[in-house]
């Protein structure tokens, strides 16, 4: 590969092609099929590392190929691969670092043997008697591919779409391979309504008269119209409404050029028209019925009897990322996978990138999620970070909790209390938080962490998955205190809570001369611009606890100064603190440590 003046480009690349070693009897399928030979198109990016183990596998989407990043010649008309902004030196998928490898699937028409091809046996295209496929078979194939090229090994697979399936089979029935795994906008199956908008988009194709069974090929006639018409329904799939009102709305564009009374002046339709035209040129009309109905079919929960079943080999890193305007692999389909892969205990995280563009957003919409893969691949030699900073009030938290356990941080922020705990605790844990740049901090840390709002409960998370929970600075800032105190101890044995306490005497003071609302060190914002929403006192929560059920193991008072610290020695702890740190638990709980 040969340098462009294109920043940051890959530059220069050529599709390479691969033929396959097969066993004498061929390739076997999934459903019975044979081929006798296989063809696989390619592109590398990149360079291997010395010890192989920097090799990143990218799956395509059905309408995706082999060419990803970079450019097949230096002309001006000359397009950049299909996720070219997120696969290159210095980007979410640094070339730098890693050696990038992606192909064209089974049953495409860019390279990669598919109905289009010529079955050796009678000399044309395969056509009508092209096996039928799955998504297993297009992962098959890929790891035959991998295999060839020398490499045993991948720190990770990623793919958006279909591809996320194809990299959840890859994590799921090659786990000693895979590292970690990016599963972008996908699913474990297809909702009832993308199944008709599949359905239907077939249906287009195989009613078009010059369809002809499957076999058009060098008739001079193939199904354009069906196949253009299967993309137009398609692609509204891809945007949301929002986007498309932005868009298009009700906008006209008046040129006079329809062609006939049922056409319309709207600016929507002369796009759909112009991507169904521009489709027609690039697609094969039988690969995209091979390709959708594979997808149709793919279903882990009736391959497996349960996606904790179809999540039990996993061994690697799991990013599950949903996009929040997705309306055709919404973000629960993503949060379905995320749960399944927590209740049995894999590595996972998840987060839901605010993305106006709908299903396409992860090849557009691509800073944060350039940040969040970024974050979440393994570099290639070890990244010098900062010692994470400490406090007196970690220093308690981390005698509190026993070395080895399995901690849950809720509103962890950067998650600098896990890696205190981690390092000096030894323990497992994850993290929870709405705020994506924490989340971004946190996976980069190492961290596995859930992008969500606490307040609407954890139901993600099973009972008694933990020994703790912790709301370190963080009871105060939730709409709900009690409904989230229920939430951590119906998931944790045990529950470590700080908070300022509002009770102590120098805030009372400063209230009843200066009629203001305190500010310093436990409380150190304007009343205009505090996150707290709740200020209480020590008492208060004692009292909470008493009505709720809920049995203080331990209460730490945290005091500046002296006549504070005599305060608490003499008994007057609500005066004297300036935070308050408590482990709690269920009243029906075995009081243990």
């Amino acid at each position: 590969m040969s340098d462009t003046n294109t920043e940051k480009s890959v530059g220069l690349v050529t599709t390479q092609l691969m033929k396959i070693q097969l066993p004498a009897g061929g390739l076997k399928l999934e459903n019975g099929g044979i081929l006798p030979e296989l063809n696989v198109a390619y592109e590398t990016y990149g360079a291997l590392s010395s010890t192989k183990d920097n090799v990143i596998f990218i799956c395509h989407a059905l309408s995706g190929d082999a060419h990803v990043a970079g450019y097949h010649d230096s002309s001006k008309k000359n397009v950049a691969g299909w996720w070219d902004e997120m696969v290159g030196p210095g980007k979410g998928i640094d070339t730098n670092h890693y050696l990038v490898i992606c192909a064209n699937i089974l049953g495409g028409c860019k390279g990669t043997t598919g109905p289009s091809s010529i079955n050796p046996k009678t000399g044309k295209p395969y056509g009508s008697a092209f096996p039928k496929i799955t998504i297993s078979d297009m992962v098959d194939v890929h790891r035959l591919l991998v295999k060839q090229l020398g490499i045993d090994h991948l720190a990770a697979v990623i793919g958006g779409s279909l591809g996320g399936m194809q990299a959840l089979d890859w994590t799921i029935r090659h786990p000693e391979m895979i590292d970690r795994c990016i599963c972008i906008a996908s699913a474990t199956s297809l909702s009832a309504q993308a199944l008709a908008f599949d359905i239907v988009g077939r249906d287009s194709i195989t009613s078009d008269p010059d369809w002809q069974g499957g076999d058009y090929y060098g008739t001079g006639h193939p199904p354009h119209r069906g196949l253009s018409q299967a993309r137009k329904i398609g692609h509204i799939t891809y945007l949301s409404p929002e986007m498309m009102t932005k868009k298009f709305g009700r906008e006209k564009h008046n040129n006079g050029d329809t062609d006939s009374s049922f056409s319309t002046d709207f600016q929507v339709e002369s796009y759909l028209d112009h991507q169904g035209d521009k489709f027609v040129d690039r697609f094969d009309a039988n690969s995209y019925l091979h390709i959708t109905s594979a997808i149709d079919e793919y279903d882990l929960t009736e391959r497996f009897g349960s996606l904790e079943k179809a999540f039990g080999p996993i061994k690697g890193k799991v990013l599950v990322v949903a996009l929040s305007s997705d309306w055709l692999f919404p973000p629960e389909q993503s949060v379905e996978i995320a749960n399944a892969l927590l209740h049995v205990g894999k590595k996972v995280s998840y987060c839901n990138l605010q993305a106006p563009h709908g299903h396409d957003a992860f090849l557009v919409d691509i800073k944060h999620l350039s940040e969040v893969m970024r974050a979440f691949l393994p570099w290639v030699g070890t990244i010098q970070r900062p010692p994470i900073s400490t406090c007196l009030e970690f220093d308690h938290i981390a005698n509190m909790v026993r070395p080895g356990t399995r901690v849950l941080d809720l509103g962890c922020g950067d998650c600098d209390l896990l890696s205190m705990l981690t390092g000096k605790n030894n323990i497992s844990g994850i993290g929870v938080d709405i705020d994506l740049k924490h989340v971004i901090k946190a996976i980069d840390g190492g961290h596995d962490i859930f992008q969500a709002d606490i307040d609407a409960g954890l139901a993600m998370i099973p009972d008694d998955t933990y020994d703790y929970a912790i709301l370190s600075e963080t009871l105060q800032v939730v709409h709900n205190p009690r409904f989230v105190l229920k939430e951590m101890l119906r998931v944790a044995r045990k529950g470590i809570v700080t908070f300022p306490n509002f009770g102590k005497w120098s805030h009372r003071l400063h209230l009843w001369f200066t009629g203001r609302m305190p500010k310093g060190d436990s409380l150190p914002f304007e009343w205009y611009e505090t996150p707290n929403i709740h200020l209480f006192t020590l008492r208060d929560f004692v009292e909470l606890c008493q009505q709720d059920g809920i049995k203080i193991l331990n209460l730490v008072c945290i005091t500046t100064g002296w006549f504070n610290k005599l305060l608490v020695q003499l008994g007057f702890r609500n005066l004297g603190a300036d935070r308050i740190l408590v482990k709690i638990t269920r009243n029906d709980s075995a009081e243990n440590q």
